[in-house]
């Protein structure tokens, strides 16, 4: 290989990546499976691209350090006040369930591949964990009812670090060759990554509470604390690291007092950045004679998770949980597996074979064809599935509001007086606090983040209306939700710069891109936050009648500086006002405006 061929090779390959993410959006499919695929053709089919030549002696540290920080960051969303809320059946799956799957795949690998029962065993931990960046995704494209959709989230946030911790137990174990060592190895482990991992995230806790680190230096400085406390963990206990990482992780997310969005936010783009990398790598690896040397075996075994372990976990761990049989067949078919599953995979196979065995060289495409094989395959069906079975949401009633301002706050509590969902989102943690005091919905973030892809609960959602100050983000929000769901159903706050007979084309935006303009464009964000904050205006609900209508209303409020924003009809049905030409409601609607003077109506 040329001198500068390295940096030519791992240029292309972060292109690779970010086509495959940018395509995984545009079809609303995991990025996983665009990422493993690429890294196929690129590896054993095309032979363009060797990891172990390119990076030679780093890739299994690099490996190591990227599972360790995917891990972190994972355990980071394990917040015990948000676990408490999850219902039994999560819990049940995630112990019960895991279990049962984990017992009946490895049973069923050791017979039909003839795996060793050790390498069989920890093939069927590999299997039983699937995670968020997968699982959310797909609910975005089925739109489960909201109850089994909590479920799977739920269950994707949960397995993934406890199920990490889990196959490092069962890898320990079976690397030890005698019952007193293992002991021995699973004591020193748990005690090793509970003691680091707690006092690691107690210092951190500490050093954010009290400042220590400039805001700009603490997303950096918890990064290096993550990799630091892993090596030292691993230097004393081998595989201690990940235990490390995911209990410093947890702390984090419940230490009182300190704020770990920052951090959050960070850590999503690094995610980004590893996750593409190491499974375009990982996948790169892999030989075409493996999958061949699976055969048809390897078929039957999908077929067995597929259609007995999973139905069975499910059916066995939700006894008396008062789900229906049909939400129990739904639950059974949707689990695709991802992140954990194939880089701990990976990183087990290098150790394994470095240890002699050698069996272990299917470990990795026989977990990698699972993965590509749940992903497509419930993909393809979920939706119909949960369509036949009654189970699709036929009609999202609620609302995203995009912005936690004075503005959003008012118009998200004229909407939830109508018994809507309506989730407030803002980067500003003042709003959020103010939003949260009031006892309604919020999500700290930007809403168009990979974080908010995975985290951001979109359950029961089904309009977006952007009110932000800034107009270029509301129209990049719309832009980015129009797709999802539907132009009618995405609102931007934006002040038309059309001007008569004067408009200029060249700065406009066509509708397609930023959805519906709130108030025909008329009205800009400054103007209602004057209203509503310097002039006292307030919003005001009045129901329409035969003798009262629409043109009345208007007349009546003739005096006045009245917006209407949005009416809501005798089927309970609410329409914003994008176009004031064509806003009619009709008698029987209650008609929703911001009104500058009180005018005495009830």
């Amino acid at each position: 290989m040329q001198v500068g061929s390295e940096a030519l090779i791992l240029s292309a390959v972060g292109v690779v990546g970010l086509g495959c993410q940018w395509l995984a959006w545009r079809l609303r499919l995991p990025a996983i499976l665009f990422l493993l695929i690429a890294g196929i053709v690129l590896g054993p089919i095309l032979q363009l691209f060797d990891p172990d030549v390119v990076l030679g002696n780093l890739l299994f540290p690099l490996v190591s350090l990227a599972v360790a920080v995917i891990l972190f960051e994972g355990s980071l969303t394990l917040n015990f006040k948000q676990i408490k809320e999850v219902s039994g059946a999560v819990w049940r799956i995630v112990s019960i369930g895991a279990l049962v799957s984990w017992l009946l795949t490895s049973v069923a690998t050791h017979y039909l591949l003839g795996f060793d029962w050790e390498l069989a065993i920890l093939f069927g931990s590999l299997t039983v964990v699937t995670g968020p960046t997968v699982i959310v995704p797909l609910l975005r494209t089925v739109r489960p009812n909201a109850k089994l959709a909590n479920i799977l989230r739920w269950e994707g946030i949960l397995i993934d670090p406890l199920g990490a911790l889990f196959v490092v137990m069962v890898y320990e174990f079976i690397v030890s060759h005698n019952a007193v060592n293992s002991i021995e190895v699973f004591v020193s482990l748990i005690a090793v990554g509970l003691g680091f991992g707690i006092a690691s995230g107690a210092a951190v806790a500490v050093a954010l509470r009290r400042a220590w680190w400039p805001d700009y230096l603490q997303p950096f400085a918890v990064l290096m604390v993550v990799l630091g406390v892993f090596a030292l963990s691993n230097h004393i206990q081998s595989e201690a690291g990940l235990l490390t990482v995911t209990i410093m992780g947890m702390w984090l997310a419940n230490a009182k007092g300190i704020n770990i969005q920052q951090i959050l936010h960070f850590k999503e783009h690094l995610t980004i950045l590893l996750i593409t990398g190491l499974f375009i790598f990982l996948a790169a690896r892999i030989h075409l004679d493996d999958f061949a040397a699976l055969g048809a075996a390897s078929v039957l075994l999908f077929a067995f998770m597929q259609f007995v372990s999973r139905p069975a976990s499910i059916f066995l761990s939700t006894l008396r949980s008062g789900l229906s049989v049909r939400e129990k067949v739904f639950l059974s078919w949707v689990a695709p597996r991802g992140i954990v599953a194939a880089s701990i995979s990976s990183l087990f196979a290098i150790k394994l074979l470095e240890s002699g065995v050698s069996e272990a060289v299917l470990l990795v495409p026989l977990t990698f064809m699972v993965i590509i094989g749940t992903v497509v395959l419930q993909s393809a069906t979920a939706r119909p599935m949960a369509n036949v079975l009654g189970l699709a949401e036929i009609q999202p009633r609620g609302f995203l509001l995009i912005g936690a301002n004075p503005v959003a706050r008012e118009i998200g509590k004229a909407l939830a007086r109508y018994d809507r969902r309506v989730l407030l989102s803002d980067s500003n943690w003042d709003y959020i606090s103010q939003v949260r005091m009031q006892g309604m919905e919020a999500y700290y973030g930007n809403p168009m983040s990979s974080h908010a892809e995975d985290n951001l609960d979109l359950i029961g959602i089904g309009q977006v209306v952007a009110l932000t100050s800034d107009q270029h983000f509301n129209m990049m929000a719309c832009m980015q939700f129009s797709s999802e769901f539907g132009e009618n159903n995405v609102h931007c706050l934006q002040k038309s710069i059309k001007n008569g007979k004067t408009a200029s084309e060249k700065h406009s935006v066509s509708a397609q891109y930023h959805g519906q303009l709130l108030m025909g464009g008329h009205v800009s964000y400054s103007q209602l936050a004057s209203l509503f904050i310097s002039q006292g205006a307030e919003i005001r609900h009045t129901t329409l009648s035969d003798s009262f209508n629409y043109a009345d209303y208007m007349a009546f409020h003739r005096n006045n500086y009245t917006h209407p924003l949005f009416f809501v009809d005798e089927n309970d049905q609410i329409t914003f006002c994008d176009d004031p030409e064509v806003f009619l409601p009709v008698a029987g609607c209650t008609m929703v405006a911001l009104i500058l003077e009180n005018t005495g109506e009830k």
